[in-house]
């Protein structure tokens, strides 16, 4: 397994539109990909799930991947993230 933290920074947070692309993101991956927010432990597989977790601009979370191509899955749900999912980043945060 391997994580990593990373400051969600996109000015929605991961609702509908960024929670839907990042989704369809992690559906390509093929570890098993679990978001921690909190106490939360989140499938972004899941648009649903991922969307339930209700992840604001600002908050820290850790990505963790596990399986065969798990530091792959890492990198890319990591810029996925990073890139702001077509929501934009708030580059003051």
């Amino acid at each position: 397994m391997v994580s990593a933290t990373i400051e969600v920074r996109n000015k929605s947070g991961l609702h509908m539109r960024p929670a839907s692309e990042l989704s369809r993101i992690a559906r390509q991956c093929r570890s098993n990909i679990i978001i921690r927010s909190g106490e939360k432990l989140v499938n972004p597989k899941s648009i649903l799930v991922l969307m339930s977790a209700a992840i604001k601009k600002g908050t820290v979370v850790t990505v963790e991947c596990s399986g065969e191509t798990e530091e792959q899955d890492l990198e890319t749900i990591l810029h996925a993230i990073a890139s702001g999912l077509g929501e934009g980043v708030d580059e003051t945060a």
